[in-house]
């Protein structure tokens, strides 16, 4: 819990500091880093999501963006910053990366800084 914690303060400015909230901007992000949203191929959640199905050399085939939700951070991460078959290569900085990061997991990101923030 503490790293998440942690990530979130590295996630910048506080709603009040911003002219979209930190939701909005994750949001926007997801749905359009520079030009393909990674909803497209992985579904609004991360879920993964079917994009075709053909038929290569007579074998049936089908091709789909994997799911990303269940993701540890370290190997989202990686995976964001790798050259994988089908996947535009982004050029994400670390900060965008985490917000990407972020939106996938808003809701537990949210009940976190909630707990925390009980007082004792």
């Amino acid at each position: 819990m503490r790293g998440v914690f942690i990530l979130l303060l590295a996630l910048g400015l506080s709603a009040s500091e911003s002219f979209i909230t930190k939701e909005e901007y994750a949001a926007g992000l997801y749905h359009n880093p520079r030009g393909v949203g990674c909803h497209l191929c992985h579904g609004e959640e991360g879920e993964g999501k079917l994009i075709a199905r053909y038929i290569d050399k007579g074998e049936s085939k089908v091709f789909a963006g994997n799911a990303i939700k269940k993701l540890p951070f370290r190997e989202f991460y990686e995976k964001v910053n790798s050259r994988i078959v089908g996947m535009p290569r982004y050029y994400l900085t670390d900060t965008e990366i985490q917000t990407l990061y972020y939106y996938l997991h808003r809701e537990e990101f949210k009940n976190a800084a909630a707990k925390s923030s009980k007082p004792h």
